[in-house]
C-alpha cells in the first residue's frame, strides 16, 4: 500500500485535480489522504472546503496556513505558517509521496516542509513559463524540490530536464483540467443562472483578473481599464470570480464588490465552483482575463480566450488565445476580434495542446512504477553538448 498525501490550498487547483483525487480513492493500491489548506478554510475566499465536502472526497486533515491578506508581509507570514504546521504533520504522519500541484507560494511552503521531513515529492504542472508573475519563481523551485514531474506539455518535460532532472522522472500526462471538462455534465442554463441568481438574457463572459504579481501595485489601475472597457460592451453581462490570495489580491475583491452594486450588467462571485465555472464557459462568448484556466482550458470550450497583460506572458498558448495590454482601447479592439464571425470559426477548430484526458490514469501509472526506485538523494542531469 503507497501512502499519498495530496495538498489543495485553492479551489482552482482542487477543481482540477478532483478526477486525480477519484482514481486515487479507487485504486486498491493507494492510500489517499486530502490535506486541506489555504484559501479553502478561508469565508473571505468561499470557504470552499465545503465544496470539497459537498462532493464526498474524504478529508483526512485540515491545516490552517492563511493569515490577514491585508497586511504587507502576508505572504511570508503564511508561507511560515505553512512550513510550521506542515512540518509538524510529516513528522508525526509520515506518507511515502506528497503530491503538489502548480506554482502558488502555499505550495512552496509545503514543498518546503515535505523535503525538511524526507518526504519525496510528485510535482504536477512544472516546466512552464509566466514572466509576469511571482508564481515563475515558485514554480520552478518546486520542481527542484521534488522527485517525479508531472508536466502538461513536452516542451515543459524538455524544461525540467534542462533543469537538471532526470528524464526517467519526467513526464509529459496532459493537463487534469482537460480530463475534468470532459468528465462533467454542465449544468442547464437555466439551472445556471438560477445558482448565479443571475440572468442571463444577453451574451455574457466569464472574467477573472488577478495582480500580475512582478509589477508594482498595477493591479486597481489595470482593474479599472477592463472595467471601463467592459462597460462600453451594452449588449453583454460579465461573471466576474474573485483574485486568488495573492499580494493585494483583496484589493481587486474589494473593489468589485463595490463596483457590481451599481452596475447590474456584472457580477462578482467568490467562488464559482468547477461545476459552475465549467458551466459558464460552456455557455459563455468568450473568456478575459490574466488566468492561466483561460490559456488551459477554454480550447476545449472553443470559444476565444482574451488574455490582458504580462501574468500569462510565454505560457504555451492555443489559436483561441488573443493577447492585448491592461488599456481600455487595446481591449476594446481585441473584443471586437474575438466576437468577429472570423475569429470565432478559428475557435470553433482549434485543438487544445494541453492533453487528450487521460492525465489521471497516466500519473498513477507512473507513480507506481517509480515507487520502489526512490532515492531522494538525486542526481544533477547534465544536457550533453
Amino acid at each position: 500500500m503507497i501512502t499519498i498525501d495530496v495538498l489543495t490550498a485553492t479551489r482552482a487547483e482542487y477543481g482540477l485535480m478532483k478526477p486525480l483525487l477519484k482514481r486515487l480513492i479507487d485504486d486498491s493500491d493507494i492510500k489517499m489522504r486530502l490535506l486541506v489548506s489555504g484559501t479553502h478554510l478561508s469565508k473571505d475566499y468561499g470557504y470552499t472546503c465545503v465544496e470539497i465536502e459537498e462532493d464526498q472526497i474524504p478529508i483526512y486533515k485540515k491545516i490552517p496556513i492563511l493569515k490577514d491578506e491585508k497586511e504587507a508581509e502576508f505572504i511570508s507570514t503564511t508561507m511560515a505558517e505553512a512550513i510550521i504546521n506542515f512540518t509538524k504533520h510529516f513528522l508525526t504522519d509520515r506518507p511515502d509521496f506528497l503530491i503538489i500541484d502548480g506554482d502558488r507560494y502555499e505550495a512552496l511552503a509545503v514543498a518546503i516542509a515535505a523535503v525538511n521531513s524526507n518526504v519525496p515529492i510528485i510535482h504536477i504542472g512544472g516546466g512552464a513559463v509566466t514572466e509576469g508573475a511571482v508564481d515563475e519563481y515558485y514554480r520552478h523551485a518546486i520542481t527542484k524540490l521534488s522527485y517525479l514531474h508531472f508536466a502538461s506539455i513536452e516542451l515543459y518535460r524538455k524544461r525540467i530536464i534542462q533543469m537538471g532532472e532526470y528524464p526517467e522522472r519526467v513526464f509529459a500526462v496532459g493537463s487534469l483540467g482537460i480530463e475534468r471538462i470532459l468528465n462533467t455534465k454542465f449544468l442547464s442554463k437555466d439551472e445556471l443562472q438560477t445558482s448565479l441568481n443571475f440572468k442571463l438574457d444577453k451574451p455574457f463572459a466569464v472574467a477573472t483578473f488577478h495582480p500580475v504579481t512582478l509589477e508594482n501595485q498595477t493591479e486597481l489601475n489595470q482593474l479599472k481599464e477592463l472595467l471601463s472597457a467592459l462597460e462600453e460592451i451594452k449588449d453583454m453581462k460579465f461573471i466576474f470570480t474573485a483574485a486568488n490570495a495573492d499580494n493585494n489580491g483583496f484589493k481587486i475583491n474589494e473593489y468589485l464588490q463595490n463596483y457590481v452594486k451599481s452596475n447590474e450588467n456584472f457580477l462578482f462571485v467568490k467562488s464559482l465552483g468547477a461545476l459552475k465555472y465549467f458551466s459558464a464557459l460552456n455557455y459563455c462568448e468568450f473568456v478575459i482575463g490574466n488566468s492561466s484556466s483561460g490559456i488551459i482550458e477554454v480550447p476545449s470550450f472553443h470559444i476565444p480566450t482574451i488574455n490582458i497583460g504580462d501574468r500569462q506572458k510565454s505560457r504555451f498558448q492555443a489559436k483561441n488565445t488573443l493577447n492585448c495590454e491592461p488599456l481600455k482601447d487595446e481591449i476594446l479592439k481585441t473584443v471586437n476580434i474575438a466576437r468577429s464571425f472570423e475569429f470565432k470559426n478559428i475557435c470553433k477548430t482549434t485543438e487544445n495542446p494541453y492533453g487528450d484526458g487521460q492525465s489521471s490514469k497516466k500519473i498513477i501509472k507512473h507513480i507506481k512504477e517509480n515507487f520502489s526506485k526512490i532515492n531522494i538523494k538525486k542526481k544533477f542531469y547534465d544536457l550533453k553538448g
